[in-house]
């Protein structure tokens, strides 16, 4: 075995690089490690490139809402190869880019699958590394689902590598990824169908906003089959038939593509993580607030990995990647500051939160004033033609402080960062009022909201 690392870091992806380039950079003997091309899920198969798919369904959707305003939108389609050859000019670089940017701190690159083999080793592809501190931030893999053929869904991953878009695509569940990539898919042409065992998808979202997101889906062409649950997938020829139950009653759909949408767990279970006497499940390793294994103190955990009050979201990652090394590095017991974080459902427009929900800001014993305000109809929304959008800005009465605000329409996903830095900071929706913006902008909308 060779000298003892400082530290070990499992996972490549941004709570773990930026923890690893945190340690490096301060001399610390750092490795890092992933089975998977260095940018982890994120920067590789899932936000990033995702959104570089939305810009097509953007542009195609902003020429058919000026349609008879001056647009033509006729002809204008998406060619799905050259947008996939376009996503992959910036993915393809990521990976060299990570491992340069590592190096260059000093942190040792590994490529492997690692297995923990005791409490403070472990073996990447079957060759042993000890060291005084590890940090878990191997991110999270699709949800096990059961039932017949469930291996003939594609994941996320394989969506955002499609070569071509079938015509008629299921998605499996009712979250981030059956939308956002139902809005992409809708607009290139294809008839997506979602599958929802629930009656509401997308619960950590405003349940109204939510409905009005669905109805704007269902004008272009997004079907949502509510309290409907998958018993079999079965493919002939290329064309899948799905057997499902909703209201007792059994049928089938047909169909050229399936795809998982039913969330997501902690990708942990290979890394034998009872080894090193590690507590943990679904949601990750149990930690205390600073992110230190409850269970093996040489074990820290961060993004998707760790069992926290953070949401699954890069920043979140990027967060406690930070706090963990800093942790470390000072030997201190810092909890990340989750306050104020926003989280978006990128669909076309986009669907935005930040703070408490309406029935959690009840339940908490606040007296809320709601602020509801339908602005399909405000200047911002008509310039563009579009007439689904509305807000609902949550302020408790007591002190005027912003509780939460949601958010559904066209920018909101930038104009709902406002609101969050408010939350962070403790303004007042008097305070937020107060700034002057740039006018005409979807910034300038943000007084009239408050």
């Amino acid at each position: 075995m060779e000298e003892i690392y400082d530290l070990i870091v499992i996972g490549a992806g941004m709570a773990g690089v930026a923890a690893a380039n945190k340690c490096g950079a301060a001399g610390w003997r750092v490795a890092i490690v992933d089975a998977l091309p260095y940018g982890g899920t994120c920067a590789l198969r899932g936000c990033d490139p995702k959104k570089i798919l939305r810009r097509g369904a953007e542009i195609v959707d902003a020429a058919r809402l000026m349609q008879g305003k001056g647009i033509d939108p006729h002809g204008l389609t998406i060619n799905w190869s050259d947008l996939m050859a376009h996503k992959r000019g910036f993915t393809d670089p990521v990976p060299d880019k990570m491992e340069k940017g590592l190096t260059g701190n000093g942190v040792e690159t590994l490529h492997g699958a690692a297995r923990f083999t005791g409490t403070n080793t472990l073996e990447v592809d079957g060759k042993p590394y000890e060291a005084r501190r590890f940090l878990v931030a191997a991110g999270a893999m699709p949800r096990p689902v059961r039932f017949d053929g469930a291996d003939l869904m594609i994941d996320s991953t394989e969506f955002l590598n499609l070569k071509a878009l079938p015509k008629r695509i299921l998605f499996v569940g009712g979250g981030f990824v059956s939308f956002e990539f139902a809005h992409i898919a809708a607009r290139a042409g294809a008839a997506p169908v979602i599958v929802d065992r629930g009656p509401r998808p997308l619960r950590a979202f405003d349940p109204d906003l939510v409905e009005m997101m669905i109805e704007r889906s269902a004008r272009i062409g997004v079907e949502l089959q509510r309290e409907t649950e998958i018993v079999s997938v079965a493919e002939n020829g290329g064309v899948f038939t799905v057997e499902v139950t909703s209201g007792g009653q059994a049928r089938t759909i047909e169909t050229d593509l399936v795809v998982h949408g039913a969330g997501r767990i902690a990708a942990l279970a290979d890394l034998n993580l009872e080894a090193a006497g590690v507590t943990y499940g679904d949601k990750g390793i149990a930690v205390a607030p600073h992110l230190q294994s409850t269970a093996n103190s040489a074990i820290f955990a961060a993004g998707d990995s760790a069992d926290t009050g953070g949401m699954p979201l890069t920043p979140v990652a990027v967060i406690e990647g930070k706090v963990a090394a800093s942790n470390m590095l000072k030997d201190a017991q810092v909890a990340p500051d989750y306050a104020g974080i926003p989280t978006a459902v990128f669909t076309v427009p986009e669907l935005a939160r930040v703070g408490l929900l309406e029935a959690e800001a009840k339940e908490a014993g606040h007296d809320v004033d709601v602020r509801f305000t339908d602005t399909g109809g405000w200047y911002s929304n008509y310039r563009i033609g579009e007439t689904s959008a509305a807000a609902k800005i949550l302020v408790d009465k007591s002190d005027g402080k912003i509780l939460g605000a949601h958010m559904f329409g066209p920018e909101y996903g930038e104009l709902i960062n406002f609101f969050g830095l408010a939350i962070k900071l403790g303004l007042t929706a008097k305070q937020l009022r107060s700034m002057t913006a740039v006018y005409p902008s979807v910034g300038s909308d943000l007084g009239s909201l408050l």
